[in-house]
């Protein structure tokens, strides 16, 4: 009897030691379970930002890898770059403005361009002949398999006079750095080494 009463005990308390490993176990995996959830809705949360628009309402935008948005970025800066350089009005203070603009997404190259064309009176030409000029980007040829990014820009330039529209080619090269964001310079770009390759007349007709 006494020996049967041992074999009870000893028989409980295994099944009590394996009741307890199994919920060891079992506490482990809900454990981890939730931990893992956690990191999950954490890393998503990451992913949104919340836009305050004008100090009125919330939009919720989705974040995304800055190295996937680069190469647009980069075409977009040359872009706005040449818009703002090369189109210009019979208008002083807008060329002025057009230029500090261009200025602050590029290097000295960019001015010193911009000062020979000053010191040959162009435009001074532009501002007396009352003419206007509107550059259309047709494309932005980018390499980002080496640093810096080699940018070669292909547009087209219409010189509108009283009379005639001239159109002309327009083919510039440069270097792309990589810069701190700002106001001035959203993309976070440095233009460098700016020259025109090709700056030709390929068509004039009456207006």
């Amino acid at each position: 009897m006494e020996f049967k009463s041992l074999t009870n005990i000893e028989s409980a308390f295994r099944h009590l030691r394996l009741f307890g490993i199994v919920f060891l176990c079992a506490c482990t995996v809900l454990t981890c379970y939730g931990v893992w959830r956690a990191y999950d809705f954490a890393e998503a949360q990451r992913q949104k930002i919340y836009v305050l628009d004008e100090g009125k309402s919330l939009m919720l935008a989705l974040a995304q890898d800055l190295s996937q948005n680069r190469p647009v970025e980069a075409r977009e800066h040359v872009r706005h770059f040449h818009e703002l350089f090369f189109t210009l009005s019979p208008d002083k203070a807008a060329i002025e403005n057009n230029i500090q603009r261009a200025l602050y997404l590029a290097d000295r190259t960019a001015f010193e361009h911009y000062r020979d064309l000053a010191e040959k009176g162009y435009y001074n030409r532009i501002i007396s002949g009352n003419v206007n000029q509107r550059l259309v980007v047709d494309s932005v040829v980018c390499n980002f398999d080496r640093y810096p990014y080699d940018a070669t820009t292909y547009a087209r330039q219409r010189i509108i006079r009283e009379k005639t529209i001239t159109e002309r080619s327009l083919i510039t090269h440069g270097r792309l750095l990589n810069s701190q964001r700002s106001d001035n310079n959203p993309h976070g770009f440095i233009l460098e080494g700016f020259r025109v390759i090709e700056n030709r007349d390929v068509a004039t007709y009456d207006r």
